[in-house]
């Protein structure tokens, strides 16, 4: 898209970069149509020579101001541009018909079973809980199950494999709040039961007095119906939706907890309607004690009202597993300040901003999308994305991350990225995507999940049958409470919440400190790693090569130029080329206040060098600068500085040698510099069983430079993408468990096949999609700290399954009857219900616990 930033006056727009151009001084330029067209560089030229139709279109934005053109919005996994409204009002209609849009596309899914897919909230069908959403816009909300995320859907309902509620699992900036009626619904429900429960239960008191009025009441057929009346609210309406819950299991053959609570709390309920309904002449002896049959229908109540105070618990709890996305969503601005043509200033809707339009960035504001600077200079803090504490000074060219924050500049800037093109959107996708994938050890929980309730049905008559044929009087009520017991203390739900309720609190701990898991497999891999596959530049080093000597050839050889006229000359001519080192030159002339001059007959040659006039008020100059053979190749002799070269190439460094008129002027040492963490980081991951193996494509005296000075003992360097691939595949063979760390395109093949695959880099050059893991910041120290969050979060992981199954291990006999032997007693299905709502909560407070992990 061309820019539609202001040229100077006399400019011209370079077609292919849109930067502005000075006809006089153009590096090249290019004859089409009968028009000519003028270029920053070279490679614009040829880019335009080969597509000049490419460059020459109408993009798609009319420069009018008062016209505001909508954004572009990914829908349903495609990109639609939307034309230019005709006024302002169909402006607004349109951006309210693009966030309905966004939001007719959600999907919900449960964080369980992320088969379970849903274009509405509700429960899964396979566990019962809520479905929570998954993000795909910046204005969309889904609902999905927390136990199953397969399980998505658009609104608010319940999960129709385990029938718990569905949730919303992360908001969009600039969506709607988060729909909690799930919530609200429960705790209505539970309030108005507990009410109707205390009396209730007060009433089933009365049959363990000896004497009083309501020992007598109690015996009476009044206290049954009073019963029936109290009761009949709590289970038939409070607790409604877990037997819609419990059928949906049944229906779908997904039996869960809802199944157990259901059957517990019918059964118990439907035996008391029975015995209340029918006259005693017609019921069984077995079933009456002391002259009447007993009820049950505080059990049914209560266990209902409990179950309640634990959704309700429950629901609250998991709120909080995506703070940490929600955190990061709320750093988008809903406004941005955009600057027309005119240069007049106006405050419009995040979502109405497109990429090239230039964008006012007050002291104090955030940043609104990703960009990069035009005028002015500020320090941003970019911890709340990166984790960096300390503030980065930008200034012009710098990028820019949407959602950080500005100091206390001023300055201009240009959209390159917005809506779910943003850094900041693709990390709560992956984030997203990494909560809803299964890490290897859930696998242990789904096996027994899947014969646990069969299992737990089993168990009920099977306790059932052992006290009504061998149990003591009244043996049917003995019976009958012991198999209600034995179904409602089972919990399937901590069982399955063990896993999945540890990965998104995890996920979402790591995005607030710049480490992004894309799939949880990675987060059990990563703390098994011994050995780690690392690139040099940009993560030992700093990935931005600087001029680090430079000297002069002596006056007795001939030479007649200063340091600083040889700078000026090297960085003129070095300013049109593209090479990396060619930047750093250019770098050190700006960082001197060195003006630089027109060039003419610029040429490049790949691998060797550079050549060009330099125009100086006190005339032209020939400037060369290049490699040894380049110099010889020009008949120009280096013989007399060899040594000194030699020495400069052992440090690590590129040597260049200048001609200046068909002389040496110069020896230029560029280097790119060992990060100041590297060393310190190298030593604690050495310390931390870690072998590192450095794999570089420099040449092995630079490689060689580096690793010396960083202690690594094992390094290739002059190593292609596909050499990298194969020494981690080496390793493997090796029984070595091994993490490769490079920057995600060049490093593909062995991210891939690397145990752990991690994308270092900064901004939005993190190539997310490439790897396991993305570190925001491409030093050693986000290798570290996906290290502690990955121990922290497997930690937490063998709590939870370890709790979940020694609760059910020791509650189920317990409920069966183990304690009456030797205690002449029994377990209260009450009791059962308040110790398997505690289970669950307890699992997810267990998991919470990781949003306070020091990484």
């Amino acid at each position: 898209m061309q820019s539609n930033l202001k040229p100077a006056a006399g400019s011209v727009v370079d077609p292919v970069c849109s930067m502005n151009v000075d006809p006089a001084k153009a590096a090249a330029k290019r004859e089409h149509g009968g028009k000519q067209f003028f270029f920053c560089c070279n490679p614009c030229a040829e880019k335009f020579a080969a597509h000049p139709e490419q460059y020459l279109g109408n993009k798609g934005r009319i420069p009018s101001a008062p016209l505001v053109q909508l954004g572009a919005s990914r829908i349903a996994g495609s990109i639609s541009r939307i034309p230019a409204p005709a006024s302002p009002d169909e402006a607004v209609r349109r951006s309210a018909d693009v966030e309905r849009s966004l939001g007719s596309a959600a999907k919900y899914f449960c964080p369980m079973d992320p088969e379970v897919v849903s274009s509405q909230p509700g429960s899964c069908p396979k566990c019962g809980m809520a479905l929570e959403p998954e993000l795909l816009s910046s204005v969309k909300t889904e609902y999905v199950c927390p136990m199953h995320p397969e399980v998505v859907s658009d609104r608010p309902g319940a999960c129709p494999k385990c029938g718990m509620a569905l949730e919303p699992r992360i908001t969009a900036a600039g969506a709607p709040a988060a729909d909690d009626s799930e919530l609200r619904s429960m705790l209505l429900r539970f309030w108005i039961g507990a009410a109707l429960t205390v009396p209730l239960l007060i009433l089933s008191m009365g049959g363990m007095l000896t004497s009083g009025w309501l020992r007598e009441f109690d015996m009476s057929p009044a206290s049954a119906w009073l019963q029936l009346a109290l009761a009949a609210p709590v289970v038939l309406w409070a607790g409604a939706p877990f037997f819609e819950r419990g059928w949906n299991s049944l229906r779908t053959r997904n039996l869960n907890m809802f199944t157990l609570i259901a059957m517990g709390t019918g059964v118990a309920f439907l035996h008391s309607l029975v015995v209340t309904i029918l006259p005693a002449n017609l019921l069984p002896e077995n079933i009456q004690h002391g002259g009447h049959p007993d009820v049950f229908f505080e059990v049914s109540a209560g266990i209902t009202v409990l179950v309640l105070l634990g959704q309700v618990m429950e629901l609250r709890a998991r709120k909080q597993t995506s703070r940490a996305i929600r955190a990061l969503l709320d750093l988008s601005p809903k406004m941005a300040r955009r600057v027309a043509e005119d240069d007049s200033e106006a405050d419009v809707p995040l979502h109405q901003v497109i990429a090239g339009d230039r964008l006012r960035v007050r002291p104090g504001e955030k940043i609104p999308v990703d960009g990069r600077v035009l005028e002015g200079k500020s320090s941003i803090d970019e911890s709340m994305v990166t984790g960096e504490s300390i503030p980065v000074l930008k200034e012009p060219g710098d990028k820019l991350i949407g959602g950080t924050l500005n100091g206390t500049g001023s300055m201009l800037m240009v959209a390159e990225r917005v809506g779910s093109e943003t850094l900041l959107a693709q990390i709560v996708a992956m984030v997203a995507t990494a909560q809803r994938s299964r890490a290897p050890i859930q696998r242990l929980a789904d096996r027994v999940a899947a014969i646990f309730v069969p299992a737990v049905i089993a168990c009920a008559i099977a306790a059932f049958v052992g006290w009504f044929l061998f149990g003591p009087e009244p043996r049917f009520a003995h019976a009958l409470v012991s198999a209600v017991a034995v179904l409602i203390i089972a919990c399937p739900c901590a069982l399955g919440l063990a896993t999945p309720m540890a990965i998104m609190v995890g996920t979402g701990q790591g995005a607030r400190h710049g480490v992004l898991v894309r799939d949880a497999r990675a987060l059990e891999e990563m703390e098994k790693v011994d050995t780690l596959v690392i690139d040099k530049t940009g993560t030992l080093t700093q990935g931005k090569p600087q001029v680090t000597e430079m000297r002069t050839v002596s006056p007795g050889t001939g030479s007649k130029f200063s340091e600083q006229e040889v700078l000026q000359a090297v960085a003129s001519v070095e300013r049109h080329s593209e090479h990396p080192l060619a930047a750093a030159m250019v770098r050190a002339a700006e960082e001197r206040g060195i003006a630089l001059l027109p060039v003419s007959d610029f040429e490049s040659e790949p691998g060797r060098g550079v050549e060009a006039t330099v125009i100086r008020p006190e005339g032209k100059i020939k400037v060369l600068v290049g490699n040894r053979e380049k110099m010889r190749d020009a008949g120009i002799g280096v013989s007399q500085i060899e040594i000194a070269s030699q020495q400069n190439a052992n440090s690590a460094g590129t040597v260049l040698f200048v001609a200046l008129n068909g002389e040496l002027a110069a020896i230029i040492t560029v280097a790119d510099p060992v990060r100041e963490s590297s060393s310190e980081v190298l030593s604690r991951l050495r310390r931390a069983g870690i072998n590192v193996v450095m794999a570089t494509g420099d040449n092995r005296a630079t490689a060689e430079a580096v690793a010396r000075k960083l202690g690594i003992t094992r390094f290739e360097s002059e190593v292609a993408p596909a050499r990298k691939a194969e020494l981690v595949r080496d390793l493997q063979s090796q029984g070595k468990r091994v993490a490769m760390a490079g920057d995600g395109v060049n490093d593909a093949p062995a991210l891939a096949q690397a145990d752990v695959g991690i994308a270092m880099g900064t901004g939005t050059d993190v190539a997310l999609e490439s790897a396991d893991m993305a570190l925001l910041k491409g030093d050693l120290r986000g290798i570290l700290r996906a290290r502690r969050l990955s121990e922290a979060v497997m930690r937490n992981i063998r709590q939870n399954l370890f709790f979940a199954f020694a609760y059910n291990a020791a509650g189920i006999p317990l409920a069966a009857g183990a304690l009456y032997p030797l205690f002449h007693t029994t377990l209260s299905p009450i009791f059962a219900a308040a110790a398997m709502s505690l289970s669950s909560v307890s699992v997810i407070g267990n998991s919470l616990r990781l949003r306070w992990v020091q990484l």
